[in-house]
């Protein structure tokens, strides 16, 4: 679904809006805050490495284990441990353990109302820490939009825009959080976490 080449929205490249200030571009809304999760939250799901080479502008990768197969695989096998499951909230999380290697470890998965003592084959445990993030909030008209045309421009608006004009970076890690119990699921977040100011020379 994400393999498509979309207009880029040039007026994003020079609109830079305060923490909390909607921003409207076209047919999306973008809002970005700083929060604070006090306690680590847990999530159940599938992952897989993913060759950075392989991955197009959209963000989706054209190998056999891309984000949106894993995605699939999800919501397929995601029955074996439903009753562990809030089926509210879902997250995909992309990290790098090495990225000498090309790869990055990609996270598909719900939020755990409980854990399991054994997971059923297949399945892990990954958990967002409790920290400080930046919150990228994206809303569209459709789903479809929000996951191709809306996720694209904000991710290229948050990394290429906002956080090098706030003079930060981040950690090598971010997510992507879905809020499934919305009316038309047409809203979500881009989580990234900010490195500590020592880190930041």
């Amino acid at each position: 679904m994400l393999n498509t080449f979309e207009k880029p929205e040039v007026s994003m490249n020079y609109a830079l809006v305060d923490e909390g200030v909607p921003l409207v571009v076209g047919d999306i809304v973008l809002e970005i805050q700083r929060k604070l999760v006090q306690a680590p939250e847990t999530y159940l799901g599938l992952e897989t490495e993913v060759r950075i080479s392989e991955q197009v502008p959209t963000g989706e990768s054209t190998g056999v284990d891309a984000p949106g197969q894993l995605w699939k695989r999800y919501h397929t096998e995601k029955v074996a441990i439903l009753s562990a499951l809030d089926t509210g909230v879902e997250m995909g999380m992309s990290h790098t353990e090495d990225p000498t290697q090309g790869l990055f470890t990609y996270f598909a998965g719900g939020l755990a109302k409980n854990v399991p003592g054994q997971l059923q084959d297949g399945f892990v445990k990954k958990e967002l820490p409790a920290g400080e993030y930046i919150v990228c909030k994206i809303e569209a008209e459709k789903f479809e939009d929000l996951v191709t045309v809306s996720l694209d421009q904000a991710s290229k608006y948050l990394f290429g825009t906002w956080l090098p004009h706030h003079n930060l970076a981040t950690e090598p890690f971010s997510a992507e959080k879905y809020y499934r119990d919305a009316e038309d699921m047409a809203y979500m977040e881009i989580w990234v976490k900010p490195l500590p100011l020592d880190s930041r020379v």
